[in-house]
C-alpha cells in the first residue's frame, strides 16, 4: 500500500532533485523513494558522515591583551553596540 505524506526541503535540495529526475527519466517520488531505501536498508553505513567535535581550546585562563579587568570587557562591548547603533 502506497501512502502520501509532505515532506518539507530545502528550495534547491528540491530544485536538483526534480532536474536529476528528470535527467534520469523518472518521476521525483521515485528518486525520493529510492534515496529513502538507500539510507534505510543500508547495514553496512556506508557513505555515513561521521561526527566532527569542535575543536578544543588549549588557552589557558587570564585576559585577552589589553584587558585588564572586567571593566575594560564592559567598556570594550559598549563600544561594540554603539558601533551596531551608527549603521542603522
Amino acid at each position: 500500500m502506497t501512502e502520501r505524506t509532505t515532506v518539507r526541503l530545502p528550495a534547491e535540495l528540491l530544485v536538483r532533485a526534480k532536474r536529476k529526475a528528470a535527467a534520469e527519466g523518472r518521476t521525483l517520488t521515485a528518486l525520493i523513494e529510492d534515496g529513502l531505501r538507500r539510507v534505510v536498508f543500508d547495514k553496512a553505513g556506508g557513505a555515513r558522515i561521521g561526527r566532527t567535535l569542535p575543536r578544543v581550546s588549549s588557552a589557558r585562563g587570564g585576559f585577552a591583551p589589553r584587558i585588564t579587568d572586567l571593566g575594560d570587557v564592559q567598556e570594550l562591548e559598549d563600544l561594540d553596540y554603539a558601533e551596531r547603533l551608527k549603521r542603522l
